[in-house]
């Protein structure tokens, strides 16, 4: 049956299951305002919803999220106070995630960049079809990796890993990321709807109080220094969203053109 009230967000609750698949495949499920602003509320709602036992969270089309809209970021850069809201909300996503007792599960369909693949590592269990590419290009379009990334990467791949992908923004393939501990599964496309579903069933069979309540006790120091490092990250995007650099980094874009931030 359909849940909740969304316009970019396809939901869908079944058996005490809550599927959430991000829900722009024309624009490669890219995160423009209204989206966002969906994320922002709807694992507050889903963990509210005594009807929902666990989340499953995935895309429609081929890709999971190719990260921010194109035309919604050259709005923010004409618009630094949208910016400003959005971080808000950028906050609250990875917060409402974390706070969650449910089990949130990512079935990642195909690619996830940016906010996708952030979304895709602060889900607690983690299949990916093995064709995909897992990254966090911020710094290609001049930004700070400031919306999670900078903090869920580390602590899973190890600090240099962490720094060499999100200073250089170039992706992971599914293989390598379940090789290093970024996510856990990388399985076949066709074999990916099945293996998530079996989890599910495990899950669902297991006992709902404790298996919440294991996940509130391993995010205890999560949540911790999410806090106190998306205060600063956030901040810190905000500023790179007023810079030469992202503005340089967007014009190129909408000319479908290579950014070059130094002239070779």
């Amino acid at each position: 049956m359909a849940w909740g009230d969304y316009e970019f967000l396809a939901t869908t609750l079944a058996d005490s299951v809550l599927t959430i698949a991000l829900n722009r495949p024309d624009a490669g499920n890219a995160a423009n305002k209204e989206m966002h602003s969906e994320l922002s509320r709807v694992f507050i709602e889903a963990s509210h919803d005594q009807a929902v036992d666990i989340i499953v969270l995935t895309g429609t089309g081929k890709l999971f999220s190719g990260g921010g809209d194109l035309q919604y970021l050259d709005f923010m850069i004409k618009n630094p106070q949208e910016f400003d809201r959005t971080a808000v909300e950028g906050k609250q996503i990875i917060y409402s995630m974390l706070d969650c007792e449910k089990p949130i599960i990512g079935k990642i369909n195909g690619h996830a960049a940016g906010l996708g693949a952030t979304l895709a590592v602060f889900c607690d269990i983690t299949f990916v079809a093995d064709h995909a590419k897992i990254s966090d290009p911020h710094v290609k379009v001049g930004l700070v990796a400031g919306d999670g990334g900078a903090i869920m990467w580390p602590l899973l791949i190890g600090y240099a890993r962490a720094k060499e992908y999100l200073m250089t923004g170039k992706p992971m393939g599914a293989k390598d990321a379940e090789r290093l501990g970024l996510i856990n599964h990388a399985v076949p496309l066709d074999e990916l709807d099945a293996r998530v579903d079996e989890f599910v069933q495990e899950l669902l069979h297991g006992a709902t109080q404790a298996i919440r309540s294991t996940k509130m006790s391993v995010n205890v120091g999560l949540k911790q220094l999410a806090h106190a490092a998306m205060e600063m990250s956030t901040g810190l995007e905000r500023l790179s969203n007023r810079s030469p650099e992202h503005r340089l980094a967007i014009d190129a874009m909408l000319k479908k053109e290579k950014p070059q931030f130094r002239k070779k």
